[in-house]
Order: C-alpha cells, then structure tokens, then sequence
C-alpha cells in the first residue's frame, strides 16, 4: 500500500513530466526567412521577431507565437483566382461612371503586413476591412470618371487616385498593413453590343487623331519648305542690296574722279564725255572728228586710231584728241 508520501512524490512526477512535455512541444519554434513571428505574453504582443531561425519561449499557456508572411498578398476585387482558374464576380465589378454610364472594372491590389500587432489584435478580420475599402475606393474613383477615360488611356490616373484614396483609408483604419501596388485588370462594358458600338466610337477617335497629326505633320512641312524659300529671297535680297551698293560707290569714285579730270581740263573732259557716250549709242559705227573751221575739211578717223592704239603709245592719241573739237 501506497504512502502519503509516495503519493505525493509520483504526483510532482508527473507535473514535472507534463511540464517538460509541454515545454518540450510548445517552448520553441522556427522562423523562416520568408516569415515573421510575433510573440504573445499573456495575450500582449511582446516582441516582433524577424530574424530566421531557431527561437524559444515560455511555453503555452504563457506565450504563444503567431507566425506571420513577410511576402506580398493580393486582394482581388470583381474576379478570384485558384489554382489558375478565374471566378468573375459581375456584381462586385459592376459600377457606374461619372457620366451615368455602366461597365466592368476588376481590380488587384497587393500589400504586405507590416505591423503584426495591429494586424492581430486591431480588428477581427483586416483582409475583409481592406477588401471593402479597395472597393470602396475604386468605385469612388469610376463614379468621378467618365467612361471614355476608364476604357481608353487614363487608366494609370485612375489607378493613381485609387491607390491615394486607398492608402488613406488603410491608415485611417490601422490595421497593420501597407499597400504596395494597384492594378486595374479588365475594364470593359457589360453586353457586346455596348462593346461593339464603343469599339467603332473608339476607332473613329483614333482614326481622327491620326488625321490630325498627319495635317500637322503636312503644315510643318510646308512652313519648313515657305521658312526656307523666305530665307532664300532674303539672302538673295541681301546680296542684291551689297552688290548695288558697291555698284553706287564705284559709280561715284568714278565720277569723283572725272569731275576732278573736268576741274583740270573742261574741254578735253567734255569732248572725251561726247565720244564715250557716241561709242554706247552707236557701237559699231564709224566715227569722225570734223574741222571745218578752214578752207580745207580736216578729220580725225577715231576707229582707226583706237586700232593703232593697240599697236602705238598712248601719248600720240592723246595728242590728235587733243587738236580736234
């Protein structure tokens, strides 16, 4: 028969044995590298644990340990995707643009936990709170936009504003995510025909842009082609003015000179005067120097003397010049 005392000692025994036992299956854990862990004392966050390895604790139900992703999830809106395979939503897509118009908007939003605690103990269900408020914020961006803009190339503005209106609601509800990136996925509207009729509006505005850069283009060429053709005629105009104005100044060094020739002699510089203008007027005529003033007519061939001043010296025909009138 057992002892008091035996009882005793074979009672402790085997809340050591559990104690151990217990310490044994619940007083450590690992953490990847690819994870974070939060520690709970007592149901209080006490330290957020993000280097890998090996750790151990008190056992349960002191502290327990929460082991959270530190990679990037993503929250769906309008479509889900398993395995591959895409579930619409039509009814969470489904939405009405500033211009009362209806379409299609699926939307993927990626974001990662960055505060284990407020994501634990803030609210009861954060992906939940973040699906709503990406929700909320996409419907609110398309309900301020027109349709033509959410199908066409203002895409990245919408996406812009629905990550600001987003990231501002997050905050507001600190629940210890952040959101890295806003995707808008499909955008299309509801029937094919709608689709078809859009189609054909869309390809006539683009057709129309087409155009008008291909006018654009063509005026710039031709104000190109007109610059360059003015430029032209007014380098020509500029070398016309030079050329002119050297003319001018050569005409009156030339008549600068002759006028100081005619202060010399008057006479000799008139008769040559009358003779150079005879020879323009009448270029291939004989002319004569008439001397009447005797009995006996006297003449000066002048043809013949320019022939013999190509063979004699000045002086002689200045002389003969020098005796008629």
């Amino acid at each position: 028969m057992l002892t008091v005392k035996q009882i005793i000692v074979g009672f402790l025994s085997l809340i050591g044995i559990a104690i151990l036992t217990l310490f044994l299956t619940t007083g450590w854990y690992i953490v990847d590298e690819s994870e974070q862990a939060a520690l709970i004392t007592f149901g209080k966050v006490d330290e957020h644990i993000t280097e890998p390895g090996l750790k151990f604790k008190m056992p349960w139900p002191i502290q327990k340990v929460e082991i959270l992703s530190r990679g990037t999830f993503t929250t769906t809106v309008g479509y889900d995707e398993t395995d591959g395979k895409v579930v619409e939503y039509r009814d969470e897509a489904k939405m009405i643009t500033g211009d009362e118009n209806i379409l299609l908007a699926d939307l993927v939003v990626q974001w990662r936990i960055t505060n284990p605690e407020k994501f634990l103990f803030n609210s009861n269900d954060p992906q939940q709170i973040l699906f709503s408020a990406t929700s909320a914020s996409l419907r609110g961006v398309i309900g301020s936009s027109r349709i033509d803009d959410a199908l066409t190339d203002q895409r990245p503005q919408i996406e812009a504003k629905v990550w600001d209106y987003l990231v501002e609601l997050i905050e507001k509800y600190d629940i210890g995510i952040s959101v890295m990136d806003v995707k808008l996925q499909d955008v299309e509207l509801p029937n094919e025909d709608v689709r078809r009729a859009f189609t054909e509006v869309t390809d006539a505005r683009e057709e129309r842009l087409t155009k008008i850069n291909e006018a654009t283009k063509y005026r710039n060429q031709k104000m190109n082609e007109a610059k360059g053709e003015q430029d032209a005629i007014m380098s020509r105009a500029e070398g016309t003015r030079t050329e002119r104005l050297e003319r001018a100044r050569g005409d009156v060094a030339r008549f600068n000179a002759l006028y100081n020739e005619y202060l010399i002699n008057p006479e000799v510089t008139r008769s040559r005067l009358v003779i150079e203008t005879l020879e323009k007027v009448l270029p291939n005529t004989e002319i004569y120097i008439m001397d009447s003033s005797s009995d006996t007519v006297k003449y000066l061939p002048i043809r013949s003397l320019e022939r013999s001043t190509e063979v004699s010296p000045p002086a002689s025909t200045t002389s003969n010049q020098g005796s008629g009138n």
